[in-house]
């Protein structure tokens, strides 16, 4: 019989060193799989996830792990640069107030279009090629979303979240679908209004009882300073969030995430996470790891990890 070579041996103690990884890997995702087995968790799916093709996969494969393992994923999603290809394709120039889009009749028709039509059917197509089994929506699909206008002037059919009726969301989540919503809905009069999505999704985990509120973003997190990742805030509580966005440590873009997710926190939903969608797996890290790789935001600071 031949003996091992040095490399073979090197190769060797590397498969086994990984394979125990793995192993440590499951033992410790095993609580969080018994504790939120059941639980709906509310996942924002938005940023450079939606750009980069192997990231879209990666996110829709752990969306269906979620699904695998008990837990009720429902997808929310916006498309602000598909939207905006598009209105480039049609001669229409992108228009921007108080950091939000000018959405008037012609380029509501674009978002809706987009969103409804293109991009949430894109993801619903994703999740299936992973092995699951999802259901694309917006706001209009049984009156889930009733939305009304800003009150902001000038912004066209830009809208907020009125009500949230969950008797769809709750059949199919029941049932083992999960559900992929775009942020369009309609008012009373029936006209689509374009919804933030981050606002759609929080107010959506507040209807549903989620367990967790969960926003992929192009940042690791919420930062005590911006430029470096090393300063950043694990958790925090209601209190605490406030706090950073009147000492203007959260500013800019974060300042709605951050107030979405208080926002979700004050109705119930147990956690929100603001996580890094540029990382591969950032959902699984999020949810199933002890430390977790963004920041968590809790009702109060004697909140636990799960």
């Amino acid at each position: 019989m031949s003996k091992l070579s040095d490399a073979d041996v090197t190769n060797s103690e590397y498969i086994q060193r990984a394979e125990a990884t793995r192993v440590r890997v499951l033992s410790e995702a095993l609580p969080y799989i018994q504790q939120f087995a059941g639980r709906t968790v509310v996942v924002k799916y938005g940023g450079a996830a939606m750009k980069d093709s192997n990231l879209k996969e990666t996110v829709m494969r752990d969306v269906v792990f979620l699904s695998c393992v008990g837990l009720r994923p429902v997808v929310v999603h916006g498309g602000g640069p598909e939207i905006n290809s598009w209105l480039d394709k049609l001669g229409i120039a992108p228009q921007f107030k108080n950091g939000l889009r000018v959405t008037d009749a012609a380029t509501m028709d674009v978002v809706e279009m987009v969103l409804v039509g293109r991009v949430n059917k894109e993801i619903v197509s994703l999740i299936n090629q992973a092995g699951g089994c999802a259901v694309g929506l917006c706001g209009k699909d049984g009156n889930l979303i009733k939305a009304r206008p800003q009150d902001q002037q000038g912004i066209g059919f830009v809208g907020e979240v009125s009500s949230v009726d969950t008797r769809l969301l709750e059949s199919l989540v029941q049932s083992g679908y999960i559900p992929v919503v775009s942020s369009v809905a309609a008012g009373e009069t029936g006209q689509a209004y374009n919804i933030n999505a981050d606002t759609v999704a929080g107010e959506l985990a507040a209807a549903l009882g989620a367990e967790k509120l969960i926003l992929l973003t192009d940042t690791p997190g919420i930062l005590r300073d911006y430029h470096d990742p090393s300063t950043l805030v694990a958790k925090l509580d209601i209190q605490e969030a406030r706090g950073l966005i009147e000492d203007k440590v959260v500013s800019g873009g974060m300042i709605p995430k951050v107030n979405c997710c208080v926002r979700s926190l004050a109705q119930g939903v147990h956690a929100a996470h603001i996580i890094d969608g540029r990382i591969p797996h950032a959902l699984l890290l999020e949810i199933f790891t002890d430390a977790g790789i963004g920041s968590m935001i809790v009702a109060s600071a004697s909140s636990s990890r799960f």
